[in-house]
């Protein structure tokens, strides 16, 4: 149990998961490069999305990939409306910011996709390392390496995780991959841009 504990914890370092995910995610936003921060109309906006989700889906998600152009457009549209909170707006309200240049303006909503599929990214990373290291039908097993890693990140993960209790989480460790990666999300320097 040992070795597989360490397996585990190296594969979750945060430095790891920066050369696995979240690097190649920064630079696939590097590379594309906007010859200006405005946009002059909406068809302009939509175009830029869609280009510029193309490009890092082809990337970053599924390599080599292509998307149907209406995909791109419309997974750009559907990934930036969940980034606003309740109340906040709608596509509409990015497009705005983009059209009048505010806001960071064009840049921002890149940088806002960008973060996002970053974001699903590691999680569907953390999500493999922990199918990868705990056996599904090993409840004791489970139990044991979900103990071991609450000792180890148990302090930076969200207050309703029960970090006493880590035999609910033995059945099913979503709630515990999304406290995992929201709290690098708010501490590590993987969220970061490059």
């Amino acid at each position: 149990m040992p070795a597989l504990v360490d397996s585990m914890f190296a594969a979750l370092d945060e430095r790891e998961i920066a050369r696995r995910v979240a690097i190649p995610h920064d630079q696939a936003r590097l590379e594309f490069v906007l010859s200006k921060n405005t946009v002059k109309n909406y068809l302009e906006f939509e175009s830029t999305i869609g280009g510029y989700y193309q490009h890092h889906y082809s990337r970053c998600v599924a390599v080599g990939g292509r998307l149907a152009e209406h995909d791109a457009k419309s997974r750009a549209k559907r990934l930036l409306e969940s980034r606003l909170r309740r109340g906040e707006g709608d596509i509409v309200t990015y497009y705005r910011r983009c059209e009048e240049g505010v806001g960071g303006g064009m840049r921002i909503v890149l940088d806002t996709i960008c973060d996002a599929l970053k974001a699903e990214a590691v999680t569907d990373y953390v999500r493999d390392v922990f199918d990868r290291h705990v056996a599904p039908h090993a409840f004791d097993q489970k139990v044991e390496l979900i103990k071991q890693f609450f000792a180890r990140f148990g302090a930076n993960l969200d207050s309703s995780i029960e970090i006493s209790n880590p035999s609910r989480y033995a059945d099913s460790y979503f709630e515990l991959i999304n406290s995992f990666v929201e709290s690098l999300q708010r501490t590590s320097s993987i969220f970061r841009r490059l």
